[in-house]
């Protein structure tokens, strides 16, 4: 059944305007074109483009853990010209992913500089510290974050593609504050990632990307947050209900249980304070728990079940408290309380 699939993107208040955000395009007719017919077109570009340009391979290598984005140089390969020693050719070394979006099959390529050396790889519900540079095959830079700053970037309201690749990556391992202030990161997520117009901006370009455009972008992977952006307990992360990366409500029709609309009131669940409807919030059909413990003691943190979540902590003097909201399925039909329309409790009274 193809589906009218519209996926809701946060306005994310304070977050820098960055082009790997969907911008509003200028007020110009552009011709919708097929989706299928422009990966076609997109894949020989990006094909073509990673067949011709090679790398800086061994300085690279050398330069790490701590390599950046600065440190990537891409050259392209012209006449009968050999690439040269301590170079790759780019279509030699990236991995080739496929995903379905918007009713069509997608094909796009990351090349791995180095994984990360932190434990977290972000959702795609999470806010995130990231350097990057976009760039077109033609390689003109459209946009760019060349330093770290205090604005993070909000994966629901970025490109698709960015959501698909930057959880393949690991965050840095720490960082260090230097004497003027700055702040370097060690052993950071590095790669580039080139993806078609149809994970990117496709016809609704913002300015300085032409429509229909594949597109590259360096990034550097510095940290990374969970993030809950309706405030009801549960992570935006767990509220992608079928798990296709996407926050999706199909506004065609809303009684769809196939989207991310569990009331079908046209908000996703990671939007929605209250997700079936039922007039009790979602928090408070979460089982609220406390936990404390002295570290002075040595007393260990708790370890948190399936379903369990924190939403706050607290320390005073080596006492840590702990607050956590659990998912409850109270008639064991396999429905979580929270988006049961048959179930109306509230654990919080």
């Amino acid at each position: 059944m193809k589906l009218n699939k519209i996926g809701l993107l946060l306005v994310c208040l304070g977050l820098s305007l960055a082009s790997c955000k969907k911008d509003d395009a200028p007020n110009v007719t552009i011709e919708l074109r097929d989706r299928t017919e422009q990966q076609e077109a997109d894949n020989d570009s990006i094909i073509k483009y990673l067949s011709s340009h090679y790398y800086n391979a061994a300085e690279i290598e050398a330069a790490k853990p701590n390599a950046g984005i600065n440190d990537i140089v891409i050259n392209q390969l012209t006449g009968s010209a050999s690439v040269p020693d301590g170079h790759e050719l780019l279509i030699s070394k990236v991995v080739k992913y496929t995903v379905d979006y918007e009713n069509t099959t997608y094909d796009y390529y990351v090349l791995n500089l180095n994984q990360g050396g932190g434990e977290n790889k972000p959702t795609i519900g999470d806010r995130i510290q990231i350097l990057y540079e976009g760039f077109s095959l033609e390689n003109y830079i459209f946009d760019f974050k060349y330093y770290p700053d205090r604005n993070p970037i909000d994966l629901t309201g970025v490109i698709p593609g960015w959501r698909r690749v930057i959880p393949k990556f690991n965050t840095s391992d720490g960082f260090v504050v230097n004497g003027d202030g700055t702040t370097d990161y060690i052993n950071s997520g590095l790669g580039i990632m080139f993806i078609p117009s149809g994970l990117a901006y496709f016809s609704n370009a913002p300015a300085g990307v032409s429509s229909y455009a594949p597109l590259a972008f360096k990034f550097e992977l510095l940290q990374t947050s969970v993030f809950d952006h309706d405030g009801d307990g549960i992570p935006s992360y767990y509220e992608d209900l079928n798990g296709d990366g996407e926050f999706i409500v199909n506004f065609t029709n809303l009684k769809d249980e196939t989207d991310d609309d569990t009331d079908g009131n046209g908000f996703a669940d990671y939007v929605d304070s209250d997700d079936d409807g039922d007039n009790v919030l979602t928090i408070n059909e979460l089982k609220p728990t406390t936990y404390t413990f002295n570290t002075n003691l040595n007393e260990q943190e708790p370890v948190l079940v399936e379903g369990e979540f924190e939403i706050s902590r607290t320390e005073s003097a080596g006492i840590i408290t702990i607050k956590t909201v659990t998912i409850i399925d109270s008639n064991n039909d396999g429905i979580p309380d929270y988006r049961d329309k048959n179930i109306k409790v509230n654990y919080n009274k």
